[in-house]
């Protein structure tokens, strides 16, 4: 059984998807390669200050070279990011995070996309293919955390039947859980 778990997570890990947003832009969603950390200073350029305060939970008007490597240095065997790519320009417009959790029974999950395009269907094309993922890796969970300000990606998890509580830890976060089938 194991092997057949592993090889359907190879097979959504490499597996190369193709959509159209709603503007028309041709993408393809697939792995984050190391070669892709090219893409993150103009990926990142269009990020506003506010929208990565969502997304990292701390002020910063630009994410350093150190997190930048971090973030493109991952261990596929706990955790996977995949990217949305423009097929035209070949830039980067959004991406996803799965880190499994200690007990390898979860995952934790974080998504950034372009600010400009945050309504254009990149975040859900991204979310979808990381539950995809997650259930190929038959996780029991996936789960974030969501500042609760941020409309927005509450309404998307929502949508996406994603759980939403109150963190009991910090009052100004909202706890989504996402229960995967099996």
């Amino acid at each position: 059984m194991a092997k057949q778990n592993d090889s359907a997570q190879a097979d959504v890990a490499l597996k190369e998807h193709r959509a159209v947003l709603r503007d028309g832009t041709p993408i393809q969603i697939r792995r984050l390669l190391v070669e892709d950390i090219a893409l993150y200073p103009d990926f990142l350029n269009q990020v506003t200050a506010e929208d990565l305060r969502l997304r990292f939970f701390a002020s910063m008007h630009k994410v350093s070279d150190d997190l930048i490597n971090k973030l493109v240095h991952y261990d596929p065997a706990h955790a996977m990011v995949f990217i949305a790519i423009d097929e035209r320009t070949r830039k980067m417009l959004g991406v996803v995070r799965l880190h499994d959790d200690i007990s390898g029974e979860g995952a934790e999950f974080a998504v950034l996309v372009r600010s400009h395009l945050k309504v254009h269907g990149i975040g859900w094309l991204l979310m979808k293919h990381m539950i995809e993922f997650a259930e190929s890796k038959s996780l029991k969970t996936v789960h974030g955390q969501v500042l609760s300000e941020n409309s927005n990606m509450l309404a998307m998890c929502g949508e996406l039947g994603f759980q939403i509580t109150d963190d009991l830890d910090d009052p100004g976060v909202k706890a989504v859980t996402l229960k995967i089938a099996q």
